[in-house]
Order: structure tokens, then sequence, then C-alpha cells
């Protein structure tokens, strides 16, 4: 009897779902979908007599086992969002504007729901973001993922002005001050400490823990646009503090006046799991997703300026010597 010939399909591997997956991203009624999708590259027209002297600008990022809050919760749809926030606001923190977004996507074998849900999330990040999918990766890996698992990782591209990209740490002293933009939540970091806390039957705090990260890009661009920014800093890993430390110099440190509103997610965290304070604030965002940093003589017209263009922006601490 002759033997079957072996096929890709029956390795794992489904070579046509996912040429059907790309026509579908195409199919997304959105500006942020570019049309050149599914080639062997990505692009976009940059107009460079906007600038004196562009500067392009790169990061790459994930939202880390917040894939496992979704999986748990079977809700895929605002992951993809994290995915857009993490990078683009990375590029923002530096005063560059977002230009282009790529994705990776790598699982086992899902259904074709769980991909287009997390596609659609990618795209309105975009949307959010002010930039375009200009391409991607779906690698489906039967051998190398566990049953159901998937992994995400982004990536940005943008421009910026170099003379006002920042931090300007040769400006940067003491006594300047430490001005923050609310977070929506957790975003997607410290989510192994936060999963720990909370049982699975737990819905509705794990709902809370899936709050999507806020993107930034719209509320920057109108307050780096009131002038006198001395540095940005996207509050991710580390927290606060760590965060901040990255971008002044090394002779000053962050001191918190700890006056804002702390969402009540923060407080079921460290009650319900004994975490410390200090421990918090080395893990969380405490509430406060984005730090700027100002000269203290321009503060409070800052501050006034910028809640007249209605963002939420309060003061959170200042500068000392370290």
């Amino acid at each position: 009897m002759k033997k079957a010939c072996l096929t890709y399909r029956d390795s794992g591997v489904d070579i046509e779902r996912g040429e059907s997956f790309v026509d579908f991203i195409r199919s997304i009624p959105s500006s942020a979908v570019s049309p050149e999708l599914g080639g062997f590259a990505g692009g976009i027209e940059i107009n460079t007599t906007r600038y004196r002297q562009p500067v392009l600008f790169t990061t790459t990022d994930g939202v880390g086992t917040k894939l496992l809050l979704a999986k748990l919760l079977g809700k895929y749809d605002t992951i993809g969002i994290d995915l857009v926030a993490m990078c683009t606001n990375d590029l923002m923190a530096h005063n560059v504007t977002p230009l282009l977004f790529l994705d990776y996507i790598s699982y086992t074998r899902l259904d074709e729901n769980f991909l287009q849900d997390i596609m659609r999330g990618i795209v309105r990040g975009c949307e959010m973001g002010g930039c375009i999918l200009a391409g991607g990766e779906t690698a489906e890996m039967p051998d190398l993922y566990r049953k159901k698992d998937f992994d995400l990782a982004g990536f940005c591209a943008g421009i910026g002005e170099k003379a006002d990209l920042l931090p300007k740490k040769e400006r940067i002293k003491a006594g300047d001050v430490l001005l923050g933009l609310p977070s929506s939540g957790v975003h997607s970091n410290g989510l192994s400490l936060a999963r720990k806390v909370f049982g699975k039957d737990e819905e509705d705090q794990l709902k809370k823990l899936l709050e999507p990260t806020r993107i930034y890009t719209k509320e920057l661009k109108e307050l780096f646009g009131i002038g006198g920014v001395l540095a940005a800093a996207h509050i991710t890993g580390g927290g606060l503090f760590s965060n901040i430390k990255r971008v002044i110099p090394l002779n000053l440190l962050p001191k918190l006046n700890y006056g804002w509103n702390i969402p009540e997610i923060f407080s079921l965290i460290q009650s319900r799991g004994s975490v410390s304070r200090e421990e918090m604030f080395r893990v969380f965002n405490m509430g406060v997703g984005m730090v700027i940093v100002v000269e203290r003589e321009n503060a409070e017209e800052f501050l006034k300026t910028g809640r007249m263009k209605g963002i939420e922006i309060f003061r959170i601490g200042e500068l000392i010597n370290g």
C-alpha cells in the first residue's frame, strides 16, 4: 500500500489559513491599516521638509504575562491596544511621533476568532497612537508552544526633530517639578504579582487588571506644544522611581508627594497580597502612567494651560539633589 504524502498541514501549519488571516486584516475598515499590508516590507512617505534635522527612532516591547490573563478570561480584544501602547508611549517619551507599527504573533493552533480579536485591538491601538499598521508576522508553531499558548511582540518606528528630542538632561536641575498623567490601571507591568493576589473566579477584579494600557500620544503632543518640557518618562516595569531616574541626571533623585489619587486596584493588590508600600511603588505605576519634568518657575502656568486643554494632569513631586 502506498504511503500517504505528508503535508505541512499534517505537521500543524496551515498556510491557507495564514493567507486568509492577512486578507482579514486588510479588510478592517481603518485608515491605520496600510494598503500595502502583505508585502515583504512596509513603508510610509515622510515629508522631510517639515524637519531641520529629522531623527528616526525605533522601539520594541510586549505585554508580558497579561497574555495569561487574557487567556484565563477568554478576552483578547484589548491586549492589542496594550501592545501598541507600550511602543508608542516609549516613542512619545522622547518627543518622537509614531509612524509605523509591526506586530509579531506566535501561537500553537488557535481559532481564528482569537487572532481576529487581537488584530482588531492592534488596529484600534494604531488609531489611538497615530501610526499605521505596516506589516507583521503570524507564526504557527505547534511544536514550540503548549496547547493554546501564544506570544505577542510589537515594533514601532517614529520620527522626531533633533533639537526637540527629550530628555534634555543638561537643563534639568534640583527643584524642577514632576507632573503626572493618570494611568488606566496596572497597564502592562506587574501582572505576574497581581495575578497571584486574585483567584481565578474573581472575574470582576481580573477584568480590572485587563484594562488596556492608556495611549498618551494625543495628550503629550498637546503638552509638548505648550513648551518648556525637559523630560518625559513612561512608567513601566520598575515603577515611578526607576523610570523617572532614566531621564534625569545621575546627581538627582525624584521626591514624590504621594498626593494624587491612587486607584483602588492598587490598594487591593497591596492589602490582599500583603505587599509592602515600597514594593508596590517598585513594581507598579500606582496610578501615574506618564511623568513630565518642567522647570519650577513654569510649573503652575504649565498645569493651568494643560488643564485648559482638557488634559488631566497633576503635580506628583520634584527633583532633589542625590
